[in-house]
């Protein structure tokens, strides 16, 4: 029987399953930027864009994933210095912005970092991002993404995007590694 004709709760259960199985396989972490580590929100100046805002809970999560053996990047159809400065001090290793054509920014990544797409995991909320969520293996967006781009992943977060979206999938990925209470240890001493 297909998860599509079991009953709403085995189903749903049945793709938890699954997302927690894809997770578990996560080496790279890949996050776009507007919409999931900002609230989507462009704010203009006179001389251009002038702010983002960030969540700290989502900062901390990419540490701890970072910590746990996941490498992380940044795939962004725009340019922003403020997203350069939050990588670095993130240690984002992997930073591309200005990325409209998100397939080959992908492949690049994928060819320098030596990864198989099943071993990398995408989070983006508009159609933009579909090159990339169709290939990985863990593919996530947030409640308020684009309706064709929640039908097609794996996990939809409860939060939104720059409002801890970026922690709960951290937690979420550390949680199918088995990473989750070493990252918590140290705090718990």
């Amino acid at each position: 029987m297909s998860a599509a004709s079991l009953p709403a709760a085995a189903a749903s259960a049945a793709m938890n399953a699954d997302a927690v199985a894809r997770a578990a396989r996560v080496r790279l972490m890949i996050f776009d930027v507007d919409g999931i580590l900002t609230d989507g929100s462009l704010h203009f100046g006179t001389d251009g864009e002038t702010m983002k805002t960030f969540n700290v809970l989502d900062g901390h999560g990419i540490k701890l994933l970072q910590q746990s053996g996941v490498a992380t990047a940044i795939i962004s159809a725009r340019q922003s210095p403020i997203v350069l400065r939050r990588a670095t001090d993130l240690g984002v290793q992997h930073v591309f912005q200005g990325a409209h054509d998100k397939r080959t920014i992908f492949d690049s990544l994928l060819n320098k970092t030596g990864m198989q797409p099943e071993e990398c995991g995408f989070v983006g909320d508009d159609v933009i991002d579909l090159p990339i969520l169709s290939r990985v293996g863990f593919a996530a967006s947030v409640p308020n993404g684009h309706p064709e781009v929640r039908s097609r992943v794996h996990y939809v977060t409860e939060a939104g995007g720059g409002r801890g979206a970026a922690r709960e999938l951290c937690d979420f990925i550390m949680r199918a590694q088995g990473t989750y209470e070493a990252a918590l240890a140290p705090y718990l001493a």
